[in-house]
């Protein structure tokens, strides 16, 4: 009975290990790398940070409005009449005698010296301000223009981040498969040569082989299991990789929609080229650097502005308490003025060094634009040139996979009946492998080439 519930538990739990085990296509892993990708999430937030930029530049166009007050407390208030004054110095006339003689200090009544009394204990200060800019030089619309072009270009960046991360994600996928694909070719290629081991035994017991052909084999069964040992590391270790470029935990157990296919399905599409011309235009890094250079070419203009007047409209509406607008009263009071405001800028000197190092960077850019074109010629030619070779290649190693099984069948039987010698198979063998390995090579090379010449050729994957 505990042999039973034992046997049961075990079967419980080997059927939840092959049931949680993930099943991806190449689609599934694209989304997973999209969705889980940190530097597509960073291009998404720099995208938007470029939506709100362009946003605030396009509040330049309209009048700035703001409120400023202010409380002051004072120690003291101030006194117009002094406390005492002195008799200045009276004409001299006959017969007059003055009460008060010149340089006498006379007290002032109190009631005439509050007469002279500011109260400026508390003061309050405010108002509403209103500047419209009418002519700016052309800087306004210049940063417009540069936060639109700035917005663009985050698109852009994002759009060749996001090729780049399908084109990973392609690699990797493919890569495991090729692993996938070898695993199962080196199983096959290690059953087949433990059975010759057997066979050869049985022939050398019947004296029919000798020791040198028993070890021969060995050795060979040696290197095949060593071999199979490399794959399964390589395709774990493959299989890691594709589950961090998805966002997968790396110990997950991933099985993959085209592992168990023997030939892929390779699409037969014509191999000539579209217009260069457009190809180029359409790759997202020639559009970043053209915007790039259309926002160097508004530097000059907002450089330029540096040399033009500026024009804007003011309105202010001004209050204080004391007001002094009815004489001295402890009340607020206030009054609105309007204005136009001129600034007629003179450092040349300066604005001409800055105009002349906008001028130079649009031009370095420029020049950027002109070497990243033809580098891209030329790699979406070398891309259509590996890709036929690729084809090429795949229908010679497919041929040379039919010879070579045919060869192993001959062998095979020839071995087995006696009449070829244990090197002549194990040559069969090691061609039939290298064969087979080849043709799987060929295939992903084919998946691979046709990825990297959509990459060059700015399609849409």
């Amino acid at each position: 009975m505990k042999k039973k519930v034992s046997f049961l538990f075990f079967s419980v739990l080997l059927s939840m290990g092959v049931y949680s085990q993930r099943f991806l296509t190449l689609e599934d892993c694209r989304n997973l790398a999209i969705e889980n990708n940190k530097a597509l999430k960073l291009a998404t937030e720099q995208e938007r940070v470029a939506y709100y930029q362009k946003k605030d530049a396009l509040t330049k166009y309209f009048p700035d409005i703001s409120f400023q007050g202010a409380y002051l407390r004072n120690e003291k208030n101030l006194q117009l009449v002094p406390s005492s004054f002195t008799v200045p110095q009276l004409p001299t006339i006959p017969g007059v005698t003055w009460p008060i003689p010149p340089g006498t200090e006379v007290p002032m009544p109190d009631a005439i010296r509050s007469i002279g009394e500011i109260d400026i204990k508390n003061i309050w200060v405010g108002g509403f301000s209103l500047t419209q800019p009418l002519f700016m030089g052309g800087k306004i619309i210049a940063y417009n223009d540069i936060e639109s072009y700035a917005e663009e270009l985050a698109k852009s960046q994002k759009d060749t981040k996001l090729k780049d991360v399908i084109v990973e994600t392609d690699n990797a996928y493919w890569q495991v498969v090729s692993l996938a694909t070898k695993k199962e070719l080196a199983d096959s290629y290690v059953d087949l040569l433990k059975k010759m081991e057997r066979d050869i035994t049985l022939m050398e017991n019947e004296g029919v082989a000798t020791k040198a052909d028993v070890l021969s084999v060995n050795v060979k069964l040696n290197e095949a299991e060593v071999t199979q040992t490399k794959v399964e590391n390589g395709l774990s270790l493959s299989k890691m990789l594709l589950n961090q470029i998805c966002g997968l935990d790396i110990q997950e157990k991933i099985s993959l929609r085209d592992e168990n296919i023997k030939n892929l399905s390779i699409d037969s599409e014509d191999s000539s080229l579209p217009n260069i011309e457009e190809a180029i235009e359409g790759r997202s890094e020639i559009k970043s650097l053209e915007l790039a250079r259309k926002m160097y070419k508004k530097k000059e203009n907002i450089a330029f502005s540096e040399f033009l007047p500026q024009v804007a409209f003011t309105a202010n509406y001004l209050w204080t308490n004391p007001s002094a607008f009815n004489g001295l009263e402890k009340k607020f009071g206030g009054m609105w003025n309007v204005g136009v405001v001129v600034k007629v800028p003179l450092n040349f000197v300066s604005s001409s060094s800055k105009l002349n190092v906008a001028k130079a960077q649009t031009n370095m850019m420029g020049y950027q634009l002109d070497e990243a074109k033809e580098k891209i010629e030329l790699q979406i030619n070398q891309s259509a040139y590996k890709l036929n070779e690729a084809n090429k290649k795949l229908i010679m190693t497919e041929k040379n996979m039919e010879k070579a099984d045919e060869n192993l069948r001959y062998a095979n039987a020839g071995f087995e009946e006696g009449v070829i010698p244990a090197s002549d198979a194990l040559a069969a063998h090691t061609a039939w492998i290298s064969a087979h390995s080849e043709f799987i090579d060929a295939q992903i090379d084919v998946k691979l080439c046709k990825v990297y010449l959509d990459k060059a050729l700015g399609r849409n994957f």
